[in-house]
């Protein structure tokens, strides 16, 4: 009987960091890994980042992996495993997917993989500042056989508390790490070993976010962009991609009402803005970025 490779999935809502625990994973595990990435906004930022590290990637594209693509994601995940032979496959989903019809379908479709564990990752300052546990979050907790607590580093001890209390009510089967950055010991990511059934799905998504995609060759003014995303309002709950300075390119990051820089390889500024009725705001973003432009 053949072999059958485990599979993790990797959910949490927006700016969780998920992709940020992808980077600690391929830059610490010595083994093959594919990578399935499916991302929200009309351009792949994160699979960009990821780009280059000896991965094999299947980039999903738009949509949500756990409704539309899951036809799409079985053909993905055996072409891979013809053409890879990985150790390891880890899927990232988009921050608004709902994971629970993506389980059902790796326990009940995919002959050739056994699903290894469910890694849900959390915001710890998020929760803090947004206290109430949206549909989708709430959907994401449940799956989790692992809660990774990210950005721990940004709350008081006793929030701390109140986080763990708050996800332990949710799901009070799933261990829950601490991490900053992401930074956790792999091991305890992988050899999971799920054995928990997951139910058929019953849901119907509620859109939550929208979002739009602003490119540019120009150079952007540091300063006139660190003011634009000073200016970001809670309407923006997420932005990432990549910035244009004469200094040359970095890769910025946006959640909840904080931002940062960090320099990166790349060719152009390409930025995803993702948030709630964000339609309504669109000119008014693009316009304050054009102002940046030298």
């Amino acid at each position: 009987m053949a072999v059958r490779t485990p599979l993790t999935v990797i959910t949490g809502p927006l700016g969780s960091g998920k992709t940020t625990l992808l980077r600690h994973i391929l830059e610490t595990v010595p083994k093959k890994i594919a990578i399935l990435m499916n991302e929200f906004g009309e351009i792949a930022i994160d699979a960009k980042i990821i780009q280059g590290k000896n991965v094999e990637m299947a980039d999903l594209g738009g949509g949500c992996v756990c409704c539309s693509l899951l036809g799409e994601f079985e053909a993905a995940v055996n072409e891979i495993i013809d053409t890879v032979d990985p150790d390891q496959m880890v899927v990232e989903t988009t921050g608004v997917a709902e994971p629970d019809a993506l389980v059902f379908d790796i326990q009940e479709s995919l002959q050739r993989v056994r699903l290894d564990g469910v890694v849900t990752v959390i915001d710890a300052d998020a929760m803090v500042k947004y206290p109430s546990v949206g549909h989708t979050t709430r959907i994401q907790i449940e799956a989790a056989d692992t809660i990774l607590l990210n950005k721990v580093d940004l709350v008081s001890e006793s929030e701390l508390q109140a986080i763990e209390k708050k996800l332990n009510s949710i799901n009070e089967i799933a261990s829950i790490l601490h991490s900053v950055r992401g930074k956790v010991d792999p091991d305890l990511l992988f050899g999971i070993g799920r054995d928990r059934v997951q139910p058929p799905p019953h849901h119907v998504h509620q859109p939550e976010f929208d979002s739009f995609s602003y490119t540019t060759s120009a150079t952007l003014n540091r300063q006139c962009f660190a003011e634009f995303a000073d200016s970001l309002e809670t309407d923006v709950y997420r932005a990432k991609g990549f910035v244009r300075f004469s200094e040359g390119i970095y890769l910025f990051n946006f959640v909840a009402g904080r931002w940062e820089l960090e320099p990166f390889e790349q060719e152009a500024t390409e930025l995803v803005f993702i948030g709630k009725q964000l339609s309504e705001r669109k000119a008014e973003i693009i316009g304050l970025l054009k102002k940046c432009e030298q």
